[in-house]
């Protein structure tokens, strides 16, 4: 079945924190971070945003299925200074995440190097030849029979990083089309991925702030 562009409208836009530098937004699941080339692909978080704060700048994106903490930047000078620490990993992102069955251990790790399947794209592969290095950190917080809710810590940032990282070890993201199987997929009527928490320090006054956005399906 082709896919369909159907962004949610409510809430048109949830900001979750503004001041002079930069605005957080608390991304629903099902719409684009930035707009797509196509005219119905258009509809974005960016330009929802850049409806009312015109000067808004990306800073990191989200992948349209995900949900949670989304940062921006309204002047050049803060969107240099976050960028630079997006790119040093100096900031600090966990997701929360469902996932299909039980891990055997209450946490672990995935180091596997990914590169896009560009036949296939957009999905990404594991790539131990000419793939980048991924490393992602995951913790049990909860368990019932056919799914765990897992805490993520992605250390490096590659596209579907937690998506695939989670397939690899046997337990894909309940609602994932792309990785996630029938099994996965007939459990959620959404990707069950959340960016629950980033940690930055300020741009501009390099105060160190906590940005949280409430788990829409915990």
């Amino acid at each position: 079945m082709a896919f369909v562009y159907n962004p949610p409208i409510t809430p048109w836009l949830n900001i979750v924190y503004q001041d002079n530098d930069i605005v957080v937004l608390d991304k629903p699941s099902g719409l684009l971070s930035v707009p797509g080339r196509e005219l119905h692909h258009r509809d974005s978080a960016t330009t929802r945003l850049m409806r009312v704060l015109p000067t808004a700048l990306v800073v990191h994106r989200l992948d349209m299925d995900t949900s949670g903490i989304m940062l921006f930047a309204l002047n050049k000078a803060a969107q240099s200074g976050l960028s630079r620490q997006f790119q040093a990993r100096t900031t600090s992102k966990k997701y929360l995440a469902r996932v299909l069955g039980n891990p055997a251990t209450d946490q672990g790790s995935v180091d596997l190097p990914l590169i896009c399947d560009w036949p296939n794209r957009p999905l990404q592969m594991v790539d131990f030849d000419v793939g980048k290095p991924s490393l992602t950190h995951w913790q049990v917080l909860g368990r019932q029979a056919d799914s765990s809710l897992i805490e993520l810590t992605p250390i490096t940032g590659r596209s579907h990083q937690l998506r695939v990282h989670m397939q690899q070890i046997g337990h894909p993201i309940l609602g994932d089309r792309f990785y996630g199987k029938p099994d996965a997929v007939k459990l959620a009527p959404r990707l069950n991925l959340h960016a629950h928490t980033l940690t930055i320090a300020h741009p501009i006054s390099a105060e160190p702030l906590t940005f949280t956005a409430t788990c829409p399906f915990n």
